[in-house]
C-alpha cells in the first residue's frame, strides 16, 4: 500500500522560507510524477508544483521564481522549498503521486495523497 508521509509544514512570517518533505514508500515501482497541491480555507485545491521521475519540472504561475521542487531517489523523499512566502501562500500543502503517464498540475492525474502539513503565513 503506497502511503505519503509530510512534514515541514509551519508557522512564518511574509518573506519567510520553508522547506517541506514527502516521504514515500509501498511502492512496487516508482511513480512517473509527483507533485505538491494546496488547499486553503474555502478555496478548492490547486496544484503547485510537479516533477517527473527524469527530473522535469513544472510550476504554477504563482510560485514560479519562488518555489521549487525536488527529489531524492535514494530516500524517497520529494521536497518543495518555499521562499519569499507572502499570506496567500497560507494553506494546506498536499504530496501527491501518480501511476499514470502524464505529469501535470490537475488533481485528477494523481491517484495517491498525503495527509497534508499546514503552512501558515502572517503579514
Amino acid at each position: 500500500q503506497v502511503q505519503l508521509v509530510e512534514s515541514g509544514g509551519g508557522s512564518v512570517q511574509a518573506g519567510g522560507s520553508l522547506r517541506l518533505s514527502c516521504t514515500a514508500s509501498g511502492y512496487t515501482e516508482s511513480p512517473y510524477c509527483m507533485g505538491w497541491f494546496r488547499q486553503a480555507p474555502g478555496k478548492g485545491r490547486e496544484g503547485v508544483a510537479r516533477i517527473t521521475n527524469l527530473g522535469t519540472r513544472g510550476y504554477a504561475d504563482s510560485a514560479k521564481g519562488r518555489f521549487t521542487i525536488s527529489q531524492d531517489n535514494a530516500k524517497n523523499t520529494l521536497y518543495l522549498q518555499m521562499n519569499s512566502l507572502k499570506p496567500e501562500d497560507t494553506a494546506m500543502y498536499y504530496c501527491a503521486a501518480s501511476s499514470g503517464q502524464i505529469c501535470g498540475l490537475n488533481n485528477n492525474l494523481f491517484n495517491y495523497w498525503g495527509q497534508g502539513t499546514q503552512v501558515t503565513v502572517s503579514s
